[in-house]
């Protein structure tokens, strides 16, 4: 492996001073495959298609949480959260397209600008208690309107646009990281003071006016519950 240059890495504003490390680059495909320990055999390597099985587009209708990860003409990546209740979340449009809601939002939409300079997306699927995951790689494009928009209504609302995906690549993960990080077992959950509240840490890396109570009361689940659609 190649031996990096010693680089002096920013300490966190918690501490005084900056620390430095030296570490291993990786560099080359070789490298990558010694350190992972060779190629995808059996299963994992035979198991990507181009459209969706039935029962891969039953999973996607389950589903009520996703990431999309965008990335845009200059090669700078986002990954956004979505979520929706379960048969809401993913519409199935066919085999090879599927389309996702867009609800009311903060307005930055950095993934969908991603968007129009890059079509290109990776989607994972999540289902709750369930370890395993669905991912999707396909090329997106933004509608504003479409006869499928009836069928994407929550509550009587119409999303604010949609995302119609075409399909390059469909496959289930392992369930290994879900089983490391225990995520769905609430005994191995960090407790809840582990991090301060929402408001506290806007309070302390964004710095607004507001009291850290009246962030939090701001980013309060019962506030923004009204705003969902």
């Amino acid at each position: 492996m190649t031996q990096a240059p010693e680089r002096a890495t920013q300490a966190p504003e918690t501490t005084a001073t900056a620390t430095a490390t030296t570490f291993q680059e990786i560099t080359t495909e070789a490298e990558l495959r010694e350190a992972i320990g060779g190629h995808a055999t059996g299963r994992a390597a035979t198991k990507v298609r181009d459209h969706l099985h039935p029962l891969q587009a039953q999973w996607l209708r389950t589903s009520p949480f996703c990431v999309i990860a965008t990335c845009d003409a200059d090669g700078n990546c986002d990954a956004s959260p979505k979520g929706d209740p379960s048969g809401h979340l993913v519409h199935v449009l066919d085999p090879r397209t599927i389309v996702i809601a867009e609800r009311p939002g903060n307005k930055r939409a950095d993934g969908y600008l991603n968007v129009l300079a890059n079509p290109h997306v990776g989607i994972l699927s999540l289902i709750p208690g369930r370890d395993d995951t669905l991912r999707i790689n396909g090329r997106a494009r933004l509608v504003r309107d479409a006869p499928f928009f009836a069928d994407l209504e929550v509550r009587g609302k119409r999303p604010v646009l949609a995302m119609v995906v075409e399909i390059d690549q469909v496959f289930s993960h392992c369930p290994k990281a879900f089983l490391r990080s225990g995520l769905w077992k609430p005994e191995k959950w960090p407790p809840a003071d582990a991090i301060p509240s929402t408001g506290a840490l806007c309070k302390a890396v964004q710095q607004p006016p507001e009291s850290v109570q009246e962030l939090d009361s701001y980013y309060s689940a019962d506030r923004l519950s009204t705003l969902l659609y």
